[in-house]
């Protein structure tokens, strides 16, 4: 489920990048095409994604013995931490956008690369490391659990609809630029 998760994420970094790429041509891109960017990574890649994994996952690989300090759970947290910084930079530079204000394009653009590249490099360490560690440390029957219990956080962390209206969201995002990049 958290990899299908980040095939999620990964499209609409690539939406993203194109953006950004936008952003620093001079091209013209809508303000609320910046905020609709952060809503969809601040409740589905943070809210959800996130969420799953710093509430449900990473306790359960702690209590199977895999060390937060020194170890990769505690690099994927810092990585978190990191991401939501970036977030508040685009969040700033979008709001300083949608008020005219012209630097604020080559802000956006900036932290949008790096926020992507960030989480492009988070992904494969969590898909070709800590989700192996994980498959190999949790029995079958506790990732059946953690699988219902992610299931669960979609719709308490989420609220009902919202995981669809997301997705939603990121095809017609995709759509409007992903053709024009």
């Amino acid at each position: 489920m958290l990899r299908k998760e980040h095939d999620a994420i990964l499209r609409m970094l690539d939406v993203t990048e194109a953006v950004a790429r936008q952003l620093a041509a001079g091209q013209p891109v809508a303000p609320e095409t910046l905020f609709e960017l952060l809503e969809f990574f601040r409740l589905f890649a943070d809210r959800c994604h996130h969420g799953k994994e710093e509430d449900l996952l990473f306790p359960l690989l702690e209590r199977k013995g895999l060390p937060r300090a020194g170890g990769p759970v505690g690099v994927m947290l810092y990585e978190h931490e990191e991401g939501r910084a970036l977030i508040r930079e685009m969040f700033e530079a979008a709001e300083a956008f949608r008020g005219g204000a012209a630097e604020a394009r080559g802000r956006w653009a900036a932290a949008a690369r790096h926020y992507a590249d960030l989480l492009r490099d988070h992904i494969a360490k969590e898909n070709d490391i800590l989700f192996v560690m994980a498959e190999n440390l949790l029995t079958p029957a506790e990732q059946d659990e953690m699988a219902a219990a992610f299931e669960k956080v979609d719709e308490e962390k989420m609220g009902s609809g919202t995981h669809e209206r997301l997705h939603a969201l990121m095809d017609k995002l995709a759509a409007e630029i992903l053709p024009a990049a």
